[in-house]
């Protein structure tokens, strides 16, 4: 097979092929560390401080059918985050490079204590390593984030009113659940305006010189984005409306099964709206959430009078379920896409013209000339 001149070699930095900030191996090792200290010393304080037996009598019986099946649900959660992640950023691209990116993600997420977006900025650089125009990945970005966002507060206004008119089992006073439904409302009215908001501020920072350049950047991706989100949802896009309703609803139901592996189960709807209040945990900079999300969960359970040691038991459970389950199959995903990289990098530099291949973020290509 022909080599490829200088010319139709794509010309890359060494900063664009360098892995992304926080993921080698020295890091991940150190973040590996700090949860497996967290989740020994855990273990440590529910074995042995006193007053906690009724906690470990539930977790001691919990049912093993009943975890296997969280552990199933959160693996389908995390196939709905690959096909929201294909449909907002490359509908190109194959289904299994969008995997390797897509769990790398989820298990980014697990890993770096960012609240979230060290998953992101592991598929925007994978995407950039692939010459994918970055105005278009930072308003895809804040696009993704918004759609992702967005069940979430759905199903909590959803899930407030039911509760509020009784349609779905589970007596709470109005204040618990109107009130959460009238933040969520409001949640939304204040998205969509910060994006007009972020547009007229655009074209005021246009206007200006010099460090008004920045600005314009960072508003015009805020008011792209969320024009954007509006635009792949009035697409009526399958995939993507599935991925995004699959992503929340795999995700609370692994809560139901820990709640059914350890016994005492509250009512469905109960489950769904203290897990959508409590995962706001997950915003604190800490790996996987650890600590945030626990409390927010717990706290919020109780708040809905599930007792202590019943939300705990079943917190805990869901929690180790969550953490591990993306970390390991993203770890093996992430394996995958370095060598993915690898390979498309020695196969774009040994290629002759009119060869077809995959390029992440562009889908099967033709080499030019």
């Amino acid at each position: 097979m022909a080599q490829l001149t200088d010319s139709q070699v794509p010309e890359v930095s060494r900063e664009e092929l360098a892995g992304p900030a926080g993921l080698d191996r020295r890091h991940i090792r150190s973040r590996l560390l700090v949860i497996a200290s967290i989740v020994l010393g855990v273990v440590l304080i529910i074995t042995l401080v006193p007053g906690l037996s009724s906690l470990r009598t539930r977790l001691a019986h919990a049912s093993p059918a009943w975890l296997a099946v969280g552990v199933v649900l959160k693996y389908l959660s995390g196939l709905s985050y690959v096909a929201v992640f294909r449909a907002v950023f490359c509908r190109r691209m194959s289904w299994r490079v969008s995997y390797q990116i897509g769990m790398s993600e989820l298990a980014a997420n697990a890993l770096l204590p960012t609240g979230g977006a060290g998953g992101l900025a592991l598929g925007v650089w994978a995407l950039r390593r692939s010459g994918v125009p970055g105005p278009y990945i930072a308003r895809r970005t804040v696009a993704f984030f918004l759609l992702t966002s967005l069940p979430n507060v759905l199903g909590l206004a959803l899930i407030g009113v039911a509760l509020a008119l009784g349609v779905v089992p589970g007596r709470v006073s109005l204040l618990l659940s109107l009130g959460p439904a009238i933040v969520a409302v409001a949640a939304i009215a204040v998205t969509l305006g910060a994006g007009r908001l972020a547009d007229r501020a655009r074209r005021h920072a246009e206007r200006e010189h010099g460090s008004a350049a920045r600005r314009v950047k960072v508003f015009g991706a805020l008011g792209d984005g969320v024009s954007e989100s509006l635009t792949l949802l009035r697409e009526h896009n399958v995939v993507l409306l599935l991925g995004l309703v699959g992503y929340l609803g795999f995700d609370v139901m692994v809560l139901w099964a820990t709640f059914q592996a350890v016994g005492g189960a509250p009512p469905l709807a109960i489950i769904w709206i203290a897990y959508l209040i409590g995962e706001l945990g997950g915003l604190l900079p800490v790996p996987g959430g650890i600590g945030g999300v626990d409390l927010g969960l717990v706290g919020a359970l109780t708040v809905y009078r599930v007792p202590l040691a019943t939300a705990t038991a079943a917190v805990l459970a869901y929690r180790a379920i969550a953490l591990w389950v993306p970390a390991v199959f993203g770890g093996l995903a992430f394996v995958g896409l370095r060598r993915t990289l690898r390979g498309e990098a020695s196969e774009i530099a040994t290629c002759g013209p009119d060869t077809e291949l995959e390029v992440i973020g562009r889908g099967r290509v033709r080499l030019g000339e």
